[in-house]
């Protein structure tokens, strides 16, 4: 019953900027977790942000350090990636995830916490 609804994407010359947003429809209670993932062409999906509703709590991956910001607003339910200085490297299809239950034993960027995706939105960084 529970689906993640992603917009924002789309394509952008290097050193732009992109927000993609992740609406919560369905659901009868917040998620613990939620979270951002992409994956290029040819390379293996990896975990970009992540944020831990409850708390506020944030985390990104090394490579995003300073660039990206992941937020949520509880009224609208609705998870954001605000991306800047973009690179070309940054292109991937994105995608949205929540974690409806505390998964005990993985990183908040592990993919295997996650049990509810999105379908995906394609980020394309031009140089």
């Amino acid at each position: 019953q529970v689906q993640l609804v992603e917009s924002g994407g789309g394509s952008v010359q290097a050193g732009g900027s992109l927000r993609l947003s992740c609406a919560v429809v369905g659901y009868t209670y917040s998620p613990v977790y939620m979270g951002w993932f992409r994956q290029a062409p040819g390379k293996e999906r990896e975990g970009v942000a992540a944020i831990y509703i409850g708390g506020g709590i944030t985390y990104s991956a090394d490579s995003v350090k300073g660039r990206f910001t992941i937020s949520h607003d509880n009224a609208k339910n609705t998870l954001y990636l605000q991306m800047n200085t973009l690179k070309p490297e940054d292109t991937a299809m994105y995608y949205c995830a929540a974690d409806f239950r505390l998964r005990v034993g993985y990183g908040p960027l592990d993919l295997r916490r996650f049990g509810i995706w999105g379908q995906g939105t394609q980020v394309t960084v031009s140089s």
